[in-house]
Order: structure tokens, then sequence, then C-alpha cells
């Protein structure tokens, strides 16, 4: 969060950028504040009937639940052989209501992942059992089928990623030049509406000091240095501190990006690391190197973008930056709480990461697999999934260059190889 002090007042005020989703939440609290009690009234009356739909629901299928393929979670709608292709419905009211807040887009590259890779790929290549991958191999292993649908999978986001991440990074670059650069920057005192002025007036006077950002980025990148490389010994004190050299810089371009596009790229910044202290480190640490590596990147940059959306909704509410900058860090410091005490119950209660049950935890594998790739090389692949991966990778690529280039027309029917991804990684 401190990592946003520097740029607050440039993204929001002098640059206005739109970041969406804090513009979107801003709208939705005014609705509520601006449109009288008879909309507020009638706003939480829609959200508690539907609720209530919900919840009775849900309450409802659990008295069904005698084994985990014995209830309303798994009906075989298209028949059992589809089933055991995890073809099925499952009644979620979370999907539902996914579904409806997702564009069209979203959900028929979601259909269309689903259906090419559990559908087409994965029963064509599992009939090559014994000529591509040996029969003996258990289903889970890494050399099996199993195999090809990580890689394929890391293939499809790294190819994603990488285009987005050249793309923003461009676009980042191209425009903070040319706004500097024609001074086209607009004059707050005489061409803004009352409203504008208003609201920059509180935004400037409540701003959090210079200083208080330095300093606290400073402590708590000294505590970081001390801490981390005890809790990851294979992560030595001097990468984290290149880490969090780099991270002011990385976490403003993805602000930027983010102010401007909406997308989060921190997961990206964070795959970088990966693989360049995987590699760095070598094969006996490099696998917990890079993916602590990861966690200390992706945390920094992406807490700083989620600071800046709520900043912007913070100067469109009349809310004083201060009061979210507390707000926030209360927050955290009760998610710093909550969230390992979360992370246990759920790993005590249910067999976390167990390919065979309910909470597979897909990206655990994939983010460890990255690592390995970093570490090892192409020499980690299963037989001929080199091959599909440059396939994969290069059909991602290729989406996306069709969406930005070719007519609105076909560009906008293009799905999103990252949103199929979602359901080509659930294994």
């Amino acid at each position: 969060m401190q990592s946003s002090f520097l740029r607050m007042h440039v993204m929001i005020v002098d640059l206005k950028l739109t970041y969406p989703s804090g513009l979107a939440t801003a709208v939705l609290i005014n609705g509520f504040h601006t449109q009288g009690d008879k909309m507020a009234k009638k706003q939480v009356k829609g959200f508690m009937k539907y609720f209530s739909v919900s919840f009775l629901w849900g309450f409802f299928k659990w008295f069904y639940e005698a084994s985990e393929n014995c209830r309303f979670s798994q009906f075989p709608t298209f028949g059992l052989k589809a089933w055991k292709n995890t073809f099925y419905f499952d009644f979620s009211m979370t999907f539902v209501g996914a579904g409806m807040i997702c564009s069209h887009l979203v959900n028929l590259s979601l259909l269309l992942g689903a259906v090419l890779s559990f559908g087409v790929m994965w029963p064509l290549i599992g009939q090559l059992k014994g000529n591509w991958f040996p029969e003996s191999l258990e289903e889970y292993d890494m050399k099996s089928l199993y195999g090809y649908k990580v890689f394929l999978s890391v293939s499809l986001i790294l190819g994603d990623g990488l285009y987005n991440f050249i793309k923003i990074m461009l676009s980042t670059m191209l425009s903070i030049h040319g706004r500097f650069k024609n001074k086209k920057l607009p004059d707050r005192d005489d061409k803004l509406k009352p409203i504008e002025e208003k609201q920059n007036e509180i935004f400037i006077r409540e701003n959090i000091p210079l200083w208080v950002g330095v300093a606290g980025y400073v402590v708590f990148s000294i505590v970081s240095v001390i801490a981390i490389p005890m809790m990851f010994p294979e992560l030595k004190w001097y990468y984290v501190i290149v880490a969090y050299m780099l991270a002011p810089s990385l976490a403003f371009c993805n602000a930027y990006g983010a102010g401007l596009t909406d997308i989060n790229m921190a997961y990206n910044y964070g795959k970088v690391a990966l693989f360049v202290l995987a590699a760095m480190t070598g094969k006996e640490h490099g696998v917990v190197a890079g993916l602590a590596g990861c966690g200390v990147v992706k945390s920094v940059v992406s807490v700083a973008c989620n600071l800046m959306q709520d900043l912007k909704t913070a100067h469109l509410t009349f809310t004083s930056p201060r009061a979210m900058f507390v707000s926030q860090a209360i927050g955290t410091l009760k998610g710093c709480i909550t969230a390992p005490l979360s992370f246990l119950l759920f790993y005590k209660a249910f067999d976390v990461g167990n390919p065979h049950g309910e909470f597979k935890a897909p990206y655990a594998l994939i983010y460890r697999n990255m690592a390995i790739l970093g570490v090892e090389g192409f020499s980690a692949l299963p037989r001929h999934c080199v091959q599909l991966c440059y396939g994969f990778f290069a059909f991602a690529v290729m989406v996306n260059l069709i969406r930005d280039f070719s007519p609105p027309k076909i560009g906008k029917w293009m799905p999103l190889s990252m949103v199929m991804d979602s359901w080509v990684c659930h294994f």
C-alpha cells in the first residue's frame, strides 16, 4: 500500500485514469445515496429476496449429499459417459450469478474451453496411452496425461499473459510519453466542473504525506528481508532486496495499466519473478525460491493496484484518502490473522490438493510446475508435449492479435484464452 502513495495524485487527479472497477463501485455507492430512499429500499429488497433463494436452495441440496458423487452437485445431464468426463450439472447458484455478471464472451469462452479440453483433447490423448506415455504410470503422474493437462494450461496462461504484458507496457509508456510531451493535462482550476473541483479539493487536502509511504515501505521491506528467508531459507535475503527494489516501478506500470484497462497484471509480474528466481537459484532450491519470490512480487504489485482502485472510489464519493488508507490498513491487519487461520481450517478439515477430491487447488500445481519448468527446462515435459505447448502458446497470441487488429465484427467473437484456460486447468 505504501508504494501507492507516490502515484495516487498523479494517477487519479492529474492523469484522470478511469479505473473502471473503482468507478463502478463509486457509481453503485452514489446510487444508493442520491436516488432517494424509495430506490434504496427497492434495491435492498431485491438483494434480500435473491439471497434468500440462493441460501434456501443450498440448504435443500445439503439434505441429498449422501456421498461426493451422489448429490445435486453432479447431476449427469448428458449421460454417464459424459459424466465420467466431468460433464454434469451442479445446480450451483454461484456459477449462475457469475454467468449473469460476466459478458457473453466470457461465458462462451468458458464453454469452448470446457468442450475442447474435456470433450476432445483429453479423451484423444488418453487413447494414446502406451504410445505417448507408458501405461504403467499413475493417472496423476506428471509424465502421463496429467502432465499434458498441466503444461498445456501453462502454455495458454503464458501466451495470453505475455501478450497482454507487452501490450499494456507499450500502451503505458506511449500514453505517459504522449501526455507529458504534449503537456495537455487539463487545468483543474479553470476547466473542471464544480463537482470535480470539490472532489479534487477533498482528495488533495486529505492527501497522505509522502514520508508516510516511504517510511512504511522501508520498514516493511526490512521486516521482509529478515522474515522471509527465515520462513523460506531457499530464498536468499539479497533476492528479497532486489524484489522490493523492483516492486515500486512494476507496481506503477501495473496500476497505470489497470487504470486504462481494468486488468490487474500482478500475476504476470509474479510469473516473471518466478521464472527468473527459479533459474538463478538452480535445481536444488529453485522451485521453492521461485514460488516464494513470485508471492512477494505479486503481493506488492497486486495490493498497490487494488488500493488505487479503492482510492478512485474514494475520490468519486468525496471520501478522504486517509480514511480509505486506514480502512485498508485495518483490513490488511485482519487478513494477516484470518487468512492463515482460514488456510489451516481448510487444510485440516478438507483434503486440499488431492486431485481426486473436491478442493483440487489446480493453480497450486500449475505454479509449481512453472517453477519446475524454470529449473529443469523442457526436460520436465512429457513426450510430444513441447510441440503441443508451442501450438497452444501460439494460439493464445494469435487470438489476442486477431481481437486487437481485426475489424470489430470479427474481433468481438474471438475467445478469451485466459478464460478458456480456467476450464482447461480444472483437472
